[in-house]
């Protein structure tokens, strides 16, 4: 059947219980503790099938089969249809029924389903006390627990209870799980523009530096030295189309669709350094690289490396150049340590602003990425110091 189909394992499963649910039923009819019904003993199975029914399908019409189930529950005990003594098995049905309408509905409109449950309970038990019993033949043997019914109410009260409370717990678990995954979600999302922003705005602040010293000194020299414009318009296409490049693949990251005939363009890394040192050396900043590499550092921290000196280099260009500068790069197996030293503008030449804004707290980001330390600071002797520290494991997580 169509339904089935859609209701798919879990249909089955309910189904499965609701033939676990009617026999139970009709056993406790055919065999009670108490006078048995006026019905006939057959009858006993078509009632606990009509009772159960609703168990089958509860996931369909969750509510609707609340009524029916309790509604069911009710008519079989009025018409004396179950036995004095088990009436509660009749809505065994009723409180499966209202722990799923406790789990998917709103807590106003389960407790309202509750009290009207337990309330029809209650009249239909106290009708069956008052008029249907009177009428039963007496049971064959005494009974060690005879037809009593507060017995009856307070066993039907604690089972609806109980099920409600069970459903409602479920559906505030499962509510907070699924507002921490939208949480989760939220917070990866905000990450991920925060590593895009701060991908960009290192390739973009570099290569415009970059392209912005070059373009100076071409303009400057653009009469006398023409050979040396030459040149700067090299560097200045040469950063353009790697800039290009760079852009394309940060850009990528953003790419909802995918496009498996697009190559991947390859991440920047440990093998990038000397370009880097070559750009600030064509902007005039005379660049002394070390760079101790004991053993192959994960390709995350190599990004995370190259980022930190590519900044740090971007701003010796804006601020400081041209002058001279040191970076060392040390990697162990266990930290990257780095550090950027430049000894400041050149006699002669007007300061400018020190070094700071987003290009700091890019690199104080990343090295708070990997649980490690960071530092910007002015030199006595004049010039500025960079320096970070990124301890990771082998498999390029914080140690």
């Amino acid at each position: 059947m169509e339904w089935a189909r859609r209701l798919g394992g879990r249909g089955v499963a309910d189904a499965a219980v609701a033939v676990i649910v009617a026999l139970f039923v009709g056993y406790a009819i055919v065999d009670p503790p108490g006078p048995s019904s006026w019905w006939p003993a057959w009858s006993a199975w078509p009632v606990a099938a009509v009772v159960s029914f609703p168990v089958a399908v509860r996931r369909r019409w969750p509510r609707a089969m609340l009524g029916l189930a309790c509604a069911a529950g009710v008519l079989a005990t009025v018409a004396g249809a179950v036995a004095a003594g088990v009436i509660w098995v009749s809505f065994v049905p009723t409180v499966l029924v209202l722990y799923l309408v406790a789990t998917t509905t709103s807590a106003a409109w389960s407790v309202a389903g509750l009290a009207v449950c337990l309330s029809a309970a209650v009249t239909a038990v106290l009708i069956f006390y008052a008029q249907v019993l009177p009428g039963l033949p007496p049971a064959a043997s005494p009974s060690e627990l005879p037809p009593y019914w507060p017995i009856e109410i307070g066993v039907i009260g604690v089972l609806l209870a109980a099920g409600w409370a069970v459903g409602t717990v479920v559906r505030w678990k499962r509510d907070t799980t699924a507002r921490l995954v939208r949480h989760l979600a939220e917070a990866a999302v905000t990450d991920e523009r925060r590593r895009i922003a701060r991908e960009l705005h290192d390739v973009i602040g570099h290569s415009m530096s970059l392209i912005a010293v070059k373009a100076t000194v071409a303009n400057h020299v653009a009469d006398a030295r023409p050979q040396e414009v030459r040149a700067a318009l090299a560097v200045i296409e040469q950063t353009s189309r790697s800039t290009l490049t760079e852009i394309h693949r940060v850009l990528d990251l953003l790419r909802s669709d995918g496009d498996p005939q697009q190559a991947h363009l390859p991440v920047p890394g440990m093998a990038g350094l000397p370009e880097l040192a070559a750009h600030a050396r064509s902007a005039g900043v005379e660049v002394d690289l070390t760079v101790r590499e004991e053993t192959a550092i994960p390709p995350a921290v190599a990004v995370s490396v190259y980022r930190i000196v590519q900044q740090a280099l971007t701003n010796v260009i804006t601020h400081a150049g041209p002058t001279r500068c040191s970076v060392t790069v040390d990697i162990d197996g266990r930290e990257a340590v780095i550090e950027v030293v430049d000894d400041g503008p050149r006699h002669g030449r007007p300061p400018r602003p020190g070094h700071g804004g987003h290009g700091l707290i890019g690199m104080r980001e990343r090295a708070k990425m990997y649980g490690g330390t960071f530092s910007a600071e002015s030199r006595p002797e004049g010039g500025f110091r960079v320096a970070a520290r990124l301890p990771y494991d082998p498999n390029g997580t914080v140690t």
